[in-house]
């Protein structure tokens, strides 16, 4: 009941239409043979170094019984059939049917065909298919490949099989992959696994509904459902390819790779990575995601993003991420927008170029280029070097501004100005407030050099050496000691959440910053 359950799906599948060979069954030899046609039906009972043949196949056996005219035979005892110089069936037992040229081998069965073997207790093997199907556990070895499952079938002429139930792969380089379903080519040792399927190397494990190995390069393919675990990373995309050799994989569309010891994630829709060098890359709506400051998170996006690993096998592994063109950056402390930036874990500076801006609370500050140290929890300081201005919103009118060649700015631990120090053609416009908040005059001061103080959120003094100062009555000062050259608040561009850093937005016309002509080595020549 068992084979015909199994061995009618595997056969119809196939199309070839079978039919009935005019070939009869031949008794080669036998010691002894014994007939009588009351007996068994008239069947030929024979022993001792039985040798049948039937179709180009030759069956020896211990002794079998020999049914001429249903053109089938049943041995038993060292059972071998030999098929060409390329495949032996070997076992204990064995019913064969000339009519449907199927051989239904029981009891220790092996399975010899060129280079590889087929272990069982049950098999049947088509001659017209060139199939051999196995139902009740098996084992093929293929070189130093090992494939186990409950049901699987080979085919001789193609060199492939299929597995079924508890499909296990073990091969010298890969602890195992386990599977439902499983088609093997033996030729190419490319083995396509469907259903939930897990990829086992050492600490790395690959998850995958749908894929191909190669247990020969090593390589993986991956469609479906695909999830890579291994050194404190996982990695996931719909579809994922991988060369273990190499170190490199690259993974397309809804691609996540989480980097749970440094506290990042990086995804997008195309994503590469070398986890020998732990350089990654990651395009088309790319965003790198950084928690390892504490409790607020760094959300950075850039058409490209780009992130190298330093000292990878020691305890001072750092990472730096590139990112260009068309940067945004948003954490709830700091949002900030440039044309690239560099983010380092190691100093927890991120560093912006061409045309940056950074936001904190009310203030903004613009320059050639800014770096913003970050500590835990929120930003200890921004350096702004050349056109340098910060500016900071009072109300819908009025604004702090102070310009400079050289800025430094730093915040307490609660994320509030407590010094700004300007260097270089300084100027600087305040409006105090009054205690009932009203503002009724404006300061502006020219000088070279000014350290401002802050407290409770609000200027407390400046000091400033050899500096020109002027007061004027709220609304009557002239429109440049208002506003300052340059001056532009760019609060239409600012990422006013993460998903919003995804939304380029650029600055108005005549609000970028003058182009800046920087001196050159002097070359020697001669």
């Amino acid at each position: 009941m068992v084979c015909a359950a199994y061995a009618v799906p595997t056969i119809n599948q196939h199309r070839k239409r079978r039919t009935a060979t005019d070939e009869r069954i031949v008794l080669k030899h036998a010691d002894n043979l014994r007939f009588s046609e009351e007996e068994l039906s008239g069947a030929q009972r024979l022993s001792g170094n039985v040798v049948l043949s039937h179709a180009g196949m030759v069956m020896h056996c211990d002794s079998a019984v020999l049914y001429e005219n249903s053109q089938t035979f049943d041995a038993f005892g060292k059972v071998r059939i030999v098929q060409g110089d390329t495949l032996t069936l070997k076992g204990d037992k064995l019913h064969y049917d000339g009519e449907t040229q199927i051989a239904e081998m029981r009891k220790n069965v092996v399975m010899i065909h060129r280079n590889q073997k087929l272990y069982t207790d049950s098999l049947n093997f088509d001659r017209l298919y060139k199939i051999g199907y196995y139902f009740e556990g098996g084992e093929l070895i293929d070189g130093k490949n090992k494939l186990t499952s409950d049901w699987g079938e080979y085919h001789t002429d193609t060199r492939k099989a299929s597995f079924n139930y508890n499909v296990k792969l073990i091969t010298p380089k890969l602890d195992s992959l386990v599977t439902d379903t499983m088609h093997y080519d033996t030729r190419t040792k490319w083995a396509e696994v469907i259903g939930k399927s897990n990829i086992y190397s050492g600490k790395d494990r690959i998850y995958t509904e749908h894929g191909f190995y190669n247990s020969q390069t090593e390589r993986v393919r991956l469609y479906k459902g695909t999830k890579a675990f291994g050194r404190n990373r996982e990695m996931q995309g719909d579809t994922v390819y991988y060369d273990k050799k190499t170190g490199i994989m690259e993974a397309f569309n809804n691609v996540s790779c989480i980097d749970s010891l440094n506290k990042n994630i990086l995804t997008g829709n195309y994503a590469w990575y070398n986890e020998l060098t732990g350089e990654a890359m990651a395009t088309k709506k790319a965003l790198a995601r950084d928690f390892s400051q504490g409790k607020d998170t760094l959300y950075v996006h850039a058409d490209t993003l780009r992130m190298f690993t330093y000292n990878i096998e020691t305890d001072s592994v750092y990472r730096v991420l590139h990112g260009y063109f068309h940067a945004r950056g948003y954490r709830k402390d700091m949002q900030m927008v440039a044309d690239s930036l560099v983010f380092s874990t190691r100093t927890k500076m991120v560093t912006l170029y061409r045309d940056p801006i950074v936001w904190n609370d009310n203030k903004q500050v613009i320059g050639e280029e800014i770096n913003a140290y970050l500590n835990d929890s929120t930003v200890d300081s921004i350096y702004v070097d050349r056109q340098a201005m910060t500016i900071e919103q009072i109300d819908s009118v009025h604004f702090n501004q102070v310009a400079a060649q050289q800025m430094r700015t730093y915040f307490n631990t609660k994320g509030e100005v407590t010094e700004n120090q300007a260097i270089g053609n300084v100027m600087v416009v305040n409006f105090p407030l009054e205690k009932d908040s009203t503002i009724l005059y404006q300061n502006y001061v020219e000088t070279s050099k000014a350290r401002m103080f802050m407290k409770d959120r609000k200027l407390d003094k400046i000091w400033a050496p050899a500096s020109h100062g002027y007061f004027y009555p709220i609304g009557l000062a002239p429109a440049d000691r208002t506003r300052l050259p340059g001056f532009a608040w760019f609060d239409y561009i600012r990422p006013i959440s993460p998903e919003d850093v995804f939304n380029w937005r650029g600055k108005q016309a005549g609000t970028t910053l003058k182009p800046s002509i920087r001196r050159e080595a002097p070359l020697q020549k001669l």
